[in-house]
């Protein structure tokens, strides 16, 4: 059988149901800029760039764009080390030529959401220069300060995400300052209220120059213990590539008064057209945090890691995720990623070569699928494998720092190919920043719109298919099987149901099957074939 049923083809796009708020049950594409499309030939993505291919986002059938930091920053982590909240970094282009994307966007119909970072800025933004010059003055308290230990050593155990301490010694104030993450990235003070304040009065400069909501970085990393109560030891960690995966982190993050805050952002959202906004919530306290983040009057929706740094792709892993998300009155909205800029490509973590052209098809319906919020990460719709970057190359400073054990983020972060044949495939005329896959020319966006049966065109239908249907959209998800290849669950909305098979196995699997809505793989009346799936209407 065909990959799709015959008159799966002539859907017509979004017709779900306007009642509901448009980010219910939305696609969302991300955009990370300095890989998405060159406008000036110097090798990395720019503004002018994504406004020049926001056509092809589009297409797809999505509702949104995310785009990554494009904010005023020296680059040390790539744009998440912020130097100024309020501008555009030059190699990026200018607050006009974002005005400018905002523009296409809305003209194509697509609302707008920007990332913002508010557990840290970079070291270089004007808050920190102010608040290290000395202990007294209005930012002196607005990031984490701390005397050393009578020995000379940091204030306590804590250890940063990419390796080493969370502390650094600054001898203008004679103490340490707090990081999470890189050095370069010292941690904001949450709990301040000026604090707070400031960092709201970006939300609303970004709202009125129309953007339609947010995607808030590592929200749950925003505040700390301030007693700086040592973190207990993990007794067996799964993974030791990192100091910092040793550590139960219940005291450098995931502190209560966040709740309070994320309160002020949603009545602030609310106040300008009701501005969505999406919580990252990561770490071993995230199913929790990411229920009491969307509870009712805080953020719309969460997503976790729960499928980004999965090495397998289970019906257990799917069943268990959806089960944290009941169709419930008091429960929050999911959003789903099964990549993105920080984690592997999909195709290249969940299934072995020979059955990546069926897998990326599965897993794309799949997606399309699921109850929640869903969330393409650029080049997912053509099948982009993970790339290997040599370490000379590398750029990402955790992939250096920890070389060779953490797997590189550069990986994922390669251009888009646009056009196979041409200098650049299509994403620049000079040299990329990061190298392109070796056989990510073969799926380029012009030959994969030159071929109806490439993974573009059955993204579209896959899209379309959500689109069309509310029950895929907005209805409920109820697990049907959940065996160690079968995935079977329901999405029922007003009297309606669909049943979603799927086969998660390169092996054949018996499976009672009636006339398929949509298909992709060697669907029978009795079988699946290896990574094959079928949605039903019963």
């Amino acid at each position: 059988m065909s990959s799709a049923a015959p008159h799966a083809e002539a859907l017509t796009p979004a017709v779900a149901s306007r009642a509901e708020p448009w980010w219910r049950g939305a696609t969302i594409y991300q955009i990370y800029p300095r890989s998405f499309c060159d406008s000036d030939g110097d090798g990395v993505g720019d503004l002018k760039g994504i406004a020049a291919r926001l056509d092809h986002v589009a297409r797809l059938g999505t509702d949104a764009v995310w785009i990554s930091p494009f904010f005023t920053s020296p680059m040390r982590d790539f744009g998440y080390d912020v130097a100024d909240y309020r501008s555009v970094d030059p190699i990026f282009g200018t607050n006009e030529d974002f005005d400018a994307v905002v523009a296409r966007a809305h003209q194509l119909g697509l609302k707008v959401l920007i990332d913002l970072v508010f557990a840290h800025t970079s070291d270089q933004h004007p808050w920190f220069q102010e608040s290290r010059a000395g202990r007294t003055g209005d930012k002196a308290d607005w990031y984490v300060w701390a005397d050393p230990k009578p020995d000379g050593s940091p204030p306590n155990n804590w250890q940063s995400v990419f390796g080493g301490p969370s502390w650094t010694w600054d001898a203008r104030r004679e103490q340490y300052f707090m990081h999470n993450f890189l050095k370069e990235q010292p941690q904001l003070n949450g709990h301040h209220p000026a604090v707070q304040e400031a960092l709201l009065d970006i939300v609303r400069f970004w709202l009125e120059r129309g953007v339609d909501g947010f995607r808030f970085d590592a929200i749950n990393f925003m505040m700390h213990d301030p007693a700086l109560t040592d973190n207990p030891p993990v007794e067996r960690p799964r993974q030791r590539t990192r100091p910092f995966d040793f550590q139960h982190h219940y005291h450098n993050q995931s502190q209560p008064e966040i709740l309070p805050f994320l309160e002020k952002l949603r009545a602030l959202c609310d106040s300008h057209n009701a501005a969505f906004a999406l919580a990252e919530v990561g770490g071993e306290q995230a199913q929790r945090e990411m229920g009491d983040y969307t509870a009712p009057g805080r953020l719309h929706s969460a997503y976790g890691f729960d499928f980004l740094y999965a090495d397998r792709l289970t019906p257990a892993l799917v069943a268990d995720s959806a089960r944290h998300w009941p169709d419930r009155p008091d429960m929050g909205w999911p959003s789903w990623a099964f990549e993105n800029h920080d984690a592997p490509r999909a195709v290249s973590r969940w299934v072995a070569p020979e059955h990546v052209a069926q897998f990326a098809r599965t897993k794309m319906l799949l997606l399309g699928a699921l109850r929640g919020s869903i969330i393409l990460y650029q080049g997912e719709e053509l099948g982009l494998t993970q790339v290997e970057v040599p370490f000379e190359l590398l750029q990402d400073p955790e992939a250096i720092a920890n070389w060779p054990q953490t797997l590189s983020r550069d990986g994922v972060r390669t251009p888009m190919p646009w056009a196979s044949g041409e200098p650049g495939h299509g994403f620049t005329s000079g040299r990329p920043w990061l190298p392109f896959g070796g056989d990510h020319a073969a799926m380029s966006v012009d030959r994969q719109e030159a071929d109806p049966d490439s993974l573009l065109h059955f993204t579209r239908r896959v899209l379309r298919l959500r689109n069309e249907h509310p029950e895929l959209r907005l209805g409920a998800l109820e697990i049907v099987e959940a065996s160690e290849q079968l995935l079977v669950f329901d999405r029922v909305r007003n009297g309606t149901r669909l049943r979603c098979k799927f086969n998660l196995s390169p092996t054949h699997q018996g499976c009672q099957l009636s006339d398929p809505l949509f298909s992709t793989g060697e669907v029978g009346p009795q079988s699946l074939g290896p990574y094959a799936a079928v949605i039903e209407v019963l």
